[in-house]
């Protein structure tokens, strides 16, 4: 496990999110400000905010102020955000670990009281090496 490659590529994708967020920042101001210009990035995005740096690249060329402008948004919320993100990224998995080990042991210790007939015989038939211990 390669510990330093999880947290670059999981900075690379936190990135990529952030992008995303500050476009659909901007997109909202643009629907109440321009909702032409709205429309026109809201078609170029369409299947290119998966790679965050390669959208505001490709935007760039085409677009320099609003792709300045998500740049500046993604950037604000970082700063928002950073100093609460691992704490809670933390927490998060967590809780999210206990419940799903919680929802494990019930499905695993649910006994199936629709057909005791089924139990019981599981439990009879379940070790025939145990009949050898009591002759």
């Amino acid at each position: 496990m390669n510990l330093k490659q999880i947290a670059k590529d999981t900075a690379k994708t936190l990135q990529s999110y952030l992008t995303y967020q500050a476009l659909r920042t901007v997109l909202a101001q643009l629907g109440e400000t321009n909702p032409p210009l709205e429309l026109w990035l809201h078609n170029f995005s369409s299947g290119k905010i998966q790679n965050g740096e390669s959208y505001i690249e490709q935007l760039l060329q085409e677009k320099p102020d609003l792709a300045l402008r998500i740049m500046t948004v993604r950037e604000h919320i970082v700063e928002e955000i950073a100093e609460f993100l691992p704490e809670m990224v933390r927490t998060g998995i967590q809780q999210a670990n206990m419940e799903q080990r919680r929802q494990h042991l019930e499905r695993i210790t649910r006994i199936d009281t629709s057909n005791p007939s089924l139990h019981t015989e599981k439990q009879a038939t379940s070790d025939p090496n145990l009949d050898n211990l009591s002759n």
